[in-house]
């Protein structure tokens, strides 16, 4: 590839000799063009009153923002047009029918990350695409044809500093930034692999107490540094913006950390399978990365629910590996072999 080599020369190239592809092609252009208006209305937060104002709750019972409703408002409106069956969004309760004879299936987070809009945080927008069964129209589509190994393409956008976006078709993870005098994205980094040695990991430390042991017991031993079992010293971020995390892990290795725990509603996790946590795994493993619930990979997850949540671990492949390790060998009480004596956090 092209450093510098424009989106849609990417997207043409991608097609080239796979006319399937050009359906798919189409609707990350519309799903882009998009997020280059989303991006607008983001910089453009703090003289708009209404976009970082609570104005609702969306189907799952959070919190809506006005500029929650607006991106999901302008990724619809440029998918009408497309070769798209139906339309899933976090922010909706159930699919809309664009196209009941198409076979695409877009599923969106318009604004992740939106909770931070009136910090001045990154936040971005995350998509999938999938196929229907078979072929059958959109009502016929059952959660098999979501299980994350479906997807065609997964990307998000991310508004920060620059806006970027992280794409992949199947064939490799890359980066392409917004030139705001123009408006069009170019590839910056092309198969991007994520560092497999970091010494960092994300995680909201403040849910400890209602963590399982599994879970203590590996931050425990991250944060007894060098002289615990891990004969290392680890950092700590969280930013409670999952693009913004994921684009650190991409850049600089490390693991996130959202898993299950024991309050009401958070059993199961609390990211959602199709809207966040399946895109960011299709992203993280075709950097060479790893994404898992705690005790499997998040792309072989069966959906029941269109707004299914689940546990979400990712990052380096090994650190992800080894938190399975602690979910498969740990005792649930914390005991495990003398060889690593457990220390919890807050036990003397």
């Amino acid at each position: 590839m092209d450093t510098f080599q424009p989106l849609n020369h990417y997207l043409d190239d991608w097609v080239y000799g796979h006319a399937e592809r050009l359906d798919v092609a189409e609707t990350i252009r519309a799903l882009i063009e998009g997020c280059v208006k989303i991006k607008d209305h983001v910089a453009r937060t703090g003289l708009n009153y209404d976009s970082a104002k609570i104005v609702g709750d969306n189907s799952d019972g959070d919190a809506q923002k006005g500029l929650d409703v607006l991106a999901n408002k302008i990724l619809i409106n440029h998918l009408q047009d497309q070769p798209v069956a139906q339309i899933l969004s976090e922010e909706l309760e159930g699919p809309i029918v664009i196209d009941s004879k198409a076979e695409l299936i877009v599923a969106f987070d318009p604004l992740d990350g939106s909770s931070n809009i009136d910090t001045n945080v990154s936040v971005g927008t995350i998509f999938a695409i999938y196929i229907t069964d078979d072929g059958q129209p959109a009502a016929a589509a059952n959660c098999e044809a979501l299980k994350g190994a479906n997807q065609l393409a997964a990307g998000y956008v991310i508004y920060g500093p620059g806006t970027m976006l992280v794409l992949s078709c199947g064939e490799g993870t890359h980066i392409f930034t917004l030139d705001p005098k123009t408006s069009k994205f170019h590839l910056t980094s092309e198969n991007i692999q994520i560092p497999t040695q970091a010494r960092e990991f994300a995680v909201n430390l403040s849910n400890y107490r209602h963590w399982d042991d599994h879970i203590r017991t590996y931050i425990d031993d991250c944060l007894d540094g060098e002289k615990g079992v891990r004969r290392e010293n680890y950092n700590m971020r969280w930013i409670a913006s999952l693009v913004a995390e994921c684009q650190r892990i991409l850049s600089r290795g490390g693991i996130f950390l959202y898993p299950g725990d024991h309050r009401a509603g958070y059993h199961n996790g609390r990211l959602r399978l199709l809207y966040e946590a399946n895109p960011i795994a299709f992203l993280v493993e075709q950097a060479g990365g790893a994404a898992s619930t705690g005790h499997g990979r998040i792309l072989d997850v069966t959906p029941t629910d269109i707004h299914q949540r689940v546990p979400l671990i990712f990052g380096s492949q090994a650190e992800v590996e080894r938190v399975e390790r602690y979910y498969a060998e740990l005792h649930h009480t914390g005991i495990r072999s003398p060889l690593f004596e457990y220390r919890g956090l807050f036990r003397n």
